[in-house]
């Protein structure tokens, strides 16, 4: 019992601590609306407000709400505040700006900051930037003339509103529009002629009043004028109107009396012919009438006559439908016994034309079945030429196609073989082309170079047999090597150095000197067992040896 009075005790306490802060909140929870935010200062930093609440502690947090409506503020200049234009002419104005607080924490928190609780009452805030208005009007104006703000008003509201947006923006604020209520000169006796810009404005005044004045006096003048001269030209179109009346009054009267006495005439000559033709009518209606007496007469008479003609006939084509009957009668009573025998005779064709028409519905229906089977087989014979004609035609497409295709690969193949051939016919001529233009020196540079690039293959291959040499058999021969023998005191002798001589003449000395001594290199070479007919016989067996030919192709290059 004692545990359930103390949690009862715990339970109460905390309903009544939670209604507490509930109460504590409800009275300290400030919200925000759509056309009021505020800025809440103190502990926690400043922040703002534009939707929502916020919890105000009345020792610790200061709020300055923030009006977001749009306000009216007017400015009015006239008298002797009155704006001087570009032509130093006064003008009264009024002019109605329409601003409100940027919808931005940022807008809020700078108006707050600089404008306070003055967004609250318009007419603080319009103290507060009503400097800023007129120096904007002021300055607007002096770039225009008096005639200019009349007639561009919305150039002059817009210079205005450019001029002061950005002073209005380092308040929090923005200006939506700017809406010029009243504009008109200012009254001539506040120009100040001792003022420098008034007795300028002044003298223009004066200038353009008496100009106009007198335009003005002109205007009346040759108004009236013109006026007494469209009199004097009224009245006289109106007399002379007046008299063409009469005139054509005149003529009017005696028009309808010569058209009422031709009308008479006619009249009366319509008359006389209608009197004439009226008896002429008459007449003849009465000639007409005797003239129907007559064929009516002649009618009777002949109906009559007529009357007795067809009695008369009648009679005698009734004789003669009788006569007509009677022979008519006999006729058919012939023809009916005809026509019996012929009955018979045709029930007995007929018999004969059943049995034959039976015979005809078997050999019909025999003739039927053959042919259908004829068409059946037929049929399947088409079918399978059909089915053998698309397998050949089909088998022939795709081998005509493979031809096709054979044909174009072999076209393709022959074309690139022929430009191959080309490209090295080409780099061929080129490469001869080159070789052409080479010098003498050059060519004989290549020949020299060839010789070298060959000469080590053929050393080597040929000293490859002097492994197995069992004895050598040495025999002095002069003038193979084509050095000459040496003097006494050591100087070549008369046969010259090997250097004597250009190249061609060593080569040809050198060939001679050979074909001297070939019996004995010959019988030499055969005692070591090569022959000395050739290179490739003098290298046997020796695979990668360089033959003459290629020696010779390597010389060409």
């Amino acid at each position: 019992m004692d545990t359930i009075i103390f949690w009862g005790a715990i339970g109460l306490a905390v309903v009544v601590g939670l209604c507490l802060i509930g109460l504590i909140f409800a009275r300290l929870y400030v919200r925000a609306s759509a056309e009021r935010a505020f800025v809440r200062t103190g502990l926690g930093g400043q922040r703002v407000i534009m939707s929502g609440g916020a919890v105000v502690l009345p020792v610790f947090h200061e709020v300055i709400p923030i009006n977001m409506n749009t306000l009216k503020l007017e400015v009015s200049r006239a008298s002797r505040d009155s704006l001087i234009t570009k032509d130093r002419m006064r003008v009264d104005v009024v002019v109605a700006f329409f601003v409100r607080v940027k919808p931005t924490a940022e807008g809020v928190s700078t108006a707050a900051q600089t404008l306070g609780q003055r967004t609250l009452a318009p007419e603080n805030l319009r103290a507060l930037v009503d400097d800023k208005f007129v120096d904007a009007l002021r300055s607007t104006a002096a770039q225009m003339t008096m005639q200019d703000l009349q007639d561009a008003r919305e150039k002059f509201v817009q210079g205005v509103q450019n001029t002061v947006a950005e002073d209005l923006t380092k308040n929090g604020l923005e200006l939506e529009s700017v809406s010029l209520t009243n504009f008109n000169q200012t009254s001539k006796e506040y120009f100040d002629p001792n003022n420098a810009f008034d007795a300028e404005g002044l003298t223009k005044l004066t200038q353009e009043t008496e100009r106009r004045r007198k335009e003005r006096n002109e205007v009346e003048q040759d108004t009236e004028v013109s006026v007494r001269e469209k009199n004097r030209d009224a009245l006289s179109k109106r007399l002379e109107i007046e008299q063409q009346e009469a005139f054509m009054k005149l003529d009017q009267e005696q028009q309808v009396k010569t058209r009422a006495a031709e009308q008479s005439a006619r009249i009366t000559a319509f008359e006389a012919e209608r009197h004439q033709e009226a008896e002429q009518s008459r007449i003849v209606a009465e000639r007409q009438v005797q003239e129907s007496e007559i064929e009516r007469e002649q009618a009777v008479r002949s109906r009559k006559v007529e009357a007795e003609r067809e009695v008369r006939v009648k009679e005698i084509e009734q004789a003669k439908v009788t006569q007509i009957a009677e022979q008519e009668k006999a006729i058919i009573i012939a023809q009916k016994s005809e026509a019996q025998s012929q009955a018979q005779a045709r029930a007995n064709e007929s018999l004969a034309e059943a049995v034959k028409a039976e015979q005809f519905v078997e050999t019909t229906r025999r003739t039927a079945e053959a042919d259908r089977t004829k068409q059946v087989a037929l049929i399947e014979a088409a079918q399978e030429a059909e089915t053998n004609a698309v397998h050949i035609t089909t088998k022939a497409r795709a081998e005509r196609e493979a031809a096709q295709m054979q044909a174009t690969a072999i076209v393709e193949l022959a074309e690139a073989q022929r430009k191959k051939g080309l490209a090295e016919a080409e780099a061929q001529r080129a490469l001869n082309d080159a070789i052409n233009t080479l010098s003498s020196d050059q060519t004989s540079l290549k020949f020299k170079l060839a010789l070298l690039q060959a000469l080590p293959a053929i050393i080597e291959q040929t000293v490859e047999p002097m492994k197995s040499i069992d004895g050598i058999k040495i025999i002095q021969v002069d003038g193979l090597n084509r050095q000459g023998a040496s003097s006494a005191d050591g100087t070549p002798g008369a046969g010259g150095g090997a250097g004597a001589g250009n190249l061609a003449e060593q080569a040809m000395s050198a060939a001679l000197s050979y074909r001297a001594h070939a019996p004995l290199v010959d019988s030499l070479l055969k005692e070591i067992g090569l022959a000395g007919d050739s290179l490739q016989s003098m290298l046997p067996g020796v695979t990668g040896a360089p033959s003459v030919s290629s020696a010779r192709d390597a010389l060409d290059t």
